[in-house]
């Protein structure tokens, strides 16, 4: 598997932390500035460089950029406009050779969490979710809605995927619930991934395995891999304890998932792509908490790296 960082697109820390600890590819989010031109090659070419003067090659765009998505998911009247700029997107993907995105179907409300304070080992913080202590945002959407506007997204958006060579990997709903007050989820499940996938029917069209996600669903993550093998195109490496309507983070050696066997798995059936460790605890001396502090991120690193050098071992 290819070990990458999630790194913005402007250097900081975390590009130096993630050279220290020994990552050469990066999983990157493009600016979100309104003069960043999404469909201009060159403002693209300006980034990339500098990841590529930095001694990281760019893999994975992550993700799909809200500015676009956030219509294309609501199915409003931007979606038409939003949907030709994606396409426009992968045509430049193609020409910098960046062969994977991922995208998500969470309408209206994205990642969420309800609590950014519970303690775990050591006193150390993460996020967490509680469904009972939701409070509504007055958006709206239904199960229908969500699954035409996606077979509308899919079907717009694939044969130029296919024509450019880009992967479009889809990430699981987090917290994958029914719903969100009065807003509706449809990726909540294996069967209603497969579903998704079945629309799309296309060897462009795969998923992001998040572990966690898939855990909290309740499903046999190792069935899940076995089955999906051919379509995991890129992998979260979350650990998380609990069940879908009350969980929360941990370290990546603390929850549920069984690390090490999960990592041999992926091996076992042939699965070789991008791998990224995600939603880390915050650590001593840090002052935020969003599951993408940067202390977290270097234990997180040094256990996933450790972990495939000792598969390699063996």
């Amino acid at each position: 598997m290819i070990i990458t960082d999630y790194l913005r697109s402007k250097k900081d820390l975390t590009w130096d932390y993630a050279k220290q600890c020994g990552v050469n590819h990066g999983v990157i989010r493009l600016p979100e500035e309104p003069e960043f031109d999404l469909c201009d090659l060159s403002h693209w070419q300006g980034v990339y460089q500098r990841f590529m003067e930095f001694g990281i090659r760019p893999l994975v765009v992550e993700p799909m950029p809200n500015a676009l998505h956030d219509h294309i998911k609501a199915g409003d009247e931007k979606r038409d406009e939003s949907i030709e700029k994606v396409i426009k997107m992968l045509a430049i993907m193609d020409r910098l050779d960046i062969r994977t995105i991922c995208f998500n179907f969470m309408a209206h409300v994205g990642w969420y969490r309800t609590d950014y304070a519970i303690e775990e080992r050591g006193g150390a913080l993460v996020t967490g979710f509680d469904a009972g202590r939701y409070e509504e945002n007055g958006a709206e959407i239904t199960q229908n809605q969500l699954w035409d506007n996606y077979t509308y997204f899919i079907k717009a958006v694939l044969p130029y995927a296919e024509r450019y060579d880009i992967r479009l990997a889809l990430h699981p709903d987090d917290p994958p619930v029914p719903c969100l007050g009065k807003v509706s989820r449809i990726m909540i499940s294996h069967e209603n991934i497969k579903k998704a996938m079945a629309i799309g029917n296309s060897d462009h069209l795969g998923i992001t395995l998040c572990q966690a996600c898939y855990q909290v669903m309740g499903e046999d993550l190792f069935s899940v891999i076995s089955e999906m093998r051919e379509k995991i195109f890129f992998v979260h490496f979350r650990n998380v304890t609990g069940s879908r309507y009350h969980f929360r983070e941990t370290f990546h050696d603390n929850g549920d998932i069984p690390m090490g066997k999960i990592l041999g798995f992926y091996q076992k059936c042939g699965v070789d792509v991008p791998i990224r460790v995600d939603h880390v605890p915050s650590m001593a001396g840090e002052t935020e908490n969003s599951g993408y502090t940067s202390l977290g991120r270097l234990y997180a690193l040094g256990y996933l790296k450790g972990l495939l050098e000792g598969l390699e071992a063996e």
